[in-house]
């Protein structure tokens, strides 16, 4: 049974055709948003980070929203191994003494975990000296720029929804996307506009660091928003999800600075969804649009369908977990541990095509 497969854009399958899969052509690496669906790549984020990537040093930039944000700043930290083994223990372990929890305490185990896995770690991460860390988080504007209470948020998220239903562009009215970056890295490819969407850049700090995570992850009308962040525009924050689900970012114009550059990406199946109110909308998918070019240079790997199937309740974990298992913290957290150890299959299918890559596995994107 394949665990793993593999899709790539034109340009990426002519380079490992010729070249097979190189740790000194990835230049960029994508984390999306999505959860607890993040903790499947444990085992291989640490072979990634921690074997594939110390082999072939060179500056490369990490970009991610959500827990994909998380995950990047463990891949970033002097020990990613350890780190990555931190954040699934810390994630995983999340426990609430309600099934239906307030967002002040979602808040406040989501900062105490994150602390945790921040703190005396954030000169490894703001200093690491090949690895450029990307947050994306969002910024309210219109009816979500400052909403005065809890019901003011669910009308502006609710107009944001029936909005981005008609036109993803005129989202752009109520939402930007916020890049908060490693100050040593100019990321030109993304500082040229490519959507509709108002894109501002600031760069992390230590003291705002804990802050950017938190933002880059904060659900709207799960959790309460992020209204400081310091250097960055003032506002409230929000999931960098909402608008970049999937990172459908232009990649491809990394080839005018590396003709060569590859992006990989793990991810949690073959298809780019661009915003978080984009997921019903299956005409909406990076590949299908105007923007498919953008891919060009991406090789993505997902796990299969037959792999998901050997998984606690045959899926990735998601948060429809917290429902399913309730106060019943233990049984969440067992299969979800479960789960990340399964990843480690996935880890072993991608250092065997990387050892010897069979070309008839790619599928184009």
């Amino acid at each position: 049974m394949s665990t793993l497969s593999f899709h790539a854009g034109p340009r990426a399958l002519a380079r490992i055709r010729a070249h097979g899969l190189q740790a000194s052509d990835i230049a960029v690496v994508p984390a999306a948003a999505g959860g607890p669906k993040g903790l499947i790549f444990q085992a291989l984020d640490q072979y990634v980070f921690g074997e594939w990537f110390p082999g072939s040093p060179r500056e490369r930039t990490l970009i991610g929203s959500s827990i994909g944000a998380w995950r990047m700043a463990a891949a970033c930290q002097r020990d990613p191994v350890k780190a990555f083994a931190r954040l699934g223990q810390l994630y995983a372990g999340q426990r609430y003494t309600t099934t239906k929890p307030s967002p002040q305490q979602i808040n406040e185990v989501v900062q105490g975990f994150l602390h945790e896995f921040v703190s005396g770690h954030e000169g490894d991460i703001l200093s690491h000296p090949l690895h450029r860390l990307q947050l994306l988080a969002v910024r309210g504007k219109g009816a979500l720029a400052q909403p005065a209470h809890r019901r003011a948020e669910m009308h502006g998220f609710a107009s944001a929804a029936l909005t981005n239903f008609a036109s993803r562009a005129r989202l752009g009215n109520l939402l930007e996307r916020v890049v908060l970056g490693d100050a040593r890295a100019p990321a030109t490819w993304l500082r040229e506009p490519f959507d509709s969407f108002t894109t501002h850049f600031s760069a992390l700090t230590p003291g705002n660091l804990a802050a950017s995570l938190l933002a880059s992850g904060t659900l709207p009308l799960i959790m309460q928003p992020v209204t400081a962040i310091a250097g960055a525009p003032a506002g409230c924050y929000w999931d960098g999800g909402i608008i970049d689900y999937h990172l459908a970012l232009p990649y491809a114009r990394i080839e005018k600075e590396d003709p060569d550059a590859i992006v990989l990406y793990p991810h949690f199946n073959e298809h780019i969804v661009p915003g978080w109110l984009d997921k019903a909308m299956p005409w909406r998918r990076c590949a299908r649009g105007p923007n498919r070019s953008w891919l060009d240079n991406v090789l993505i790997v997902a796990p299969t369908p037959a792999f998901l199937k050997t998984l606690p309740r045959a899926k990735l974990p998601d948060r429809a977990d917290f429902k399913f298992y309730g106060l019943d913290h233990d049984a969440r957290i067992k299969a979800w541990t479960q789960a990340m150890g399964e990843g480690q299959r996935l880890r072993d299918e991608l250092a065997a095509f990387i050892e010897r890559p069979d070309l008839s596995r790619l599928r184009a994107i």
